[in-house]
């Protein structure tokens, strides 16, 4: 079992027991969980539960997992309005506020582990749709910075799924 997953920003690594693989942050950087801002591009510094996963049901088999799981659907949404009430949590697509779309073709979304970042309760502005999912590449075959998610090739999160309970722990740290 896996009790904690640790992501260093500074060397864009994540371990998990004996084992660790390069893994993509925010494409502006790394902050204090507390000077995290909507937008910011920035992957909070700080240790959080790993809430649910979401998976791509046309795509993927569902992962081997304890942790909570269903998959995903074209409706499902996630909303980074700071002004609505729904903030930062699942929503149903047509939304009436600004929402990011889960459904996506690039792959990113194909597992989505959702973090308990901003989320009890959340926090106007401080941050919303902090995930660690799939990793996306450059021409030159470097993984793409995520808008303030942390991303791990596809293969190595159902890896580290299969290892992963509701007592597990991600720990986000310079």
């Amino acid at each position: 079992m896996v009790d904690r997953l640790i992501v260093e920003t500074g060397t864009g690594i994540l371990k998990w027991g004996s084992q660790s693989t390069p893994c993509a942050i925010g494409k502006g950087g790394a902050k204090p969980d507390t000077d995290k801002r909507e937008g910011d591009g920035a992957t909070p510094l700080g240790t959080y539960p790993l809430r649910w996963v979401y998976y791509r049901p046309d795509r993927v088999a569902p992962p081997q997992t304890t942790l909570p799981m269903r998959g995903i659907s074209r409706q499902d949404g996630w909303c980074d309005d700071a002004d609505h009430p729904a903030y930062n949590s699942a929503v149903r697509l047509p939304f009436d506020a600004s929402a990011e779309t889960l459904w996506r073709e690039d792959g990113l979304y194909d597992f989505i582990v959702v973090l308990g970042h901003n989320d009890a309760p959340a926090r106007a502005g401080l941050g919303s749709a902090i995930f660690l999912h799939c990793c996306k590449y450059d021409d030159t075959g470097a993984m793409k910075p995520t808008l303030g998610c942390v991303a791990v090739p596809r293969e190595t999160l159902v890896t580290i799924l299969r290892g992963c309970t509701p007592q597990t722990v991600i720990e986000i740290r310079e």
